[in-house]
């Protein structure tokens, strides 16, 4: 498990980033060929499928699956990443996504039907899922865990997990929140069943105090506004909102402005949005969890892992956050969230 303690989470991201670091460097231009199949036989890997493929670039085909709804504007700065990587290492990447965790398990179990090479999936639901990620493994095919279900990811047969400690990440917000002398927080819940997001209030909660939550559906975004307008008119003494999502911030500051709150609000995830409101002075920070790095590395992992016989992490998540953007850095990563890539 990963210390909640700050000074431990960085020491962590700082090992992580400098293994990653190699790991980008050797996929770039590390060996392939028959002699990987040796090597990885050899080593007999990690958990999570069998390598010791001898497939070099051009023949790797990775299925990265996740559980987005359509024009989620996290989802998609992912699938820019894991594109990019496909494109930059020669690796057919082809992503899909459903919301609903049935029709994702259903997506898994197509893609270890049609043999693909590696498997990258997020767990928002991870007992739903178990199954076909244990069928996966089970074929042989390596997989890689991102964002949600970082507690399940080994227990499955994972090769390692990229994403960020949720529990952590929450604590943080809820520090930073304190730090600005709120005092009761609205914590506001997209996605129903998420652990992820329910870990992300908890550990507001666990540093903050005295955390509400409020459920909504991203999926309808006049009733997203609405609700949070009402839980703020419902309750004065709301004087923070916690968004987990980018639209859940833009909606929650028009949601503030209509109930005459003076609550503050900050989100989790970054877009153009989130900085354009940052920058303005509406929102007053946000989570960064670097989600383009959990598209990105996943792809090079089982590259390296087919071809190469390297795992990364240990046993321990590869961690992409997080980090804190707010008024002092948003210029600096107003640029590459414009583009697709933060």
């Amino acid at each position: 498990m990963i210390s909640s303690s700050r000074p431990a989470s960085r020491r962590t991201w700082k090992t992580a980033l400098a293994a990653v670091s190699l790991v980008v460097l050797a996929a770039c231009t590390g060996p392939s060929g028959s002699d990987s199949a040796d090597s990885a036989d050899s080593t007999g890997g990690g958990g999570g499928g069998g390598g010791g493929g001898s497939a070099g670039s051009g023949d790797l085909t990775i299925a990265v699956i996740t559980h987005g709804g359509d024009g989620d504007a996290f989802w998609s700065v992912a699938q820019n990443g894991a594109e990019q990587a496909g494109e930059d290492l020669g690796v057919e990447v082809n992503y899909s996504s459903d919301g609903d965790a049935a029709a994702q398990a259903r997506l898994i179990d197509n893609a270890v039907a049609q043999g693909v090479s590696g498997l990258v999936v997020s767990m928002a639901n991870p007992d739903a899922l178990q199954g076909s990620i244990e069928a996966a493994v089970e074929a042989g095919i390596p997989v890689i865990t991102i964002n949600s279900g970082e507690a399940a990811s080994v227990e499955f047969g994972a090769l390692a997990h990229v994403g960020q400690s949720e529990e952590v990440a929450g604590e943080g917000a809820g520090d930073r929140f304190a730090d600005e002398g709120a005092t009761k927080l609205l914590c506001v819940i997209h996605e129903a069943g998420n652990i992820g997001l329910t870990q992300r209030c908890d550990g507001a909660a666990s540093s903050f105090g005295d955390v509400t939550t409020l459920q909504v559906d991203l999926n309808n975004p006049t009733d997203v506004q609405a609700r949070i307008r009402g839980a703020l008119q419902a309750d004065p003494a709301i004087d923070g909102v916690l968004a987990l999502n980018p639209q859940v911030a833009t909606a929650a500051v028009s949601a503030a402005g209509e109930a005459g709150s003076a609550a503050q609000v900050a989100t989790f995830d970054l877009s153009a949005d989130v900085i354009a409101g940052i920058e303005a002075g509406d929102i007053l920070f946000a989570v960064d969890q670097q989600q383009y790095l959990q598209g990105y590395l996943p792809v090079v992992m089982i590259k390296l892992f087919i071809e190469n016989a390297n795992t990364i992490g240990g046993g321990l998540p590869v961690l992409t956050g997080p980090g804190f953007v707010d008024a002092s850095n948003a210029a600096d990563v107003a640029e590459y969230a414009e583009r697709g890539t933060r």
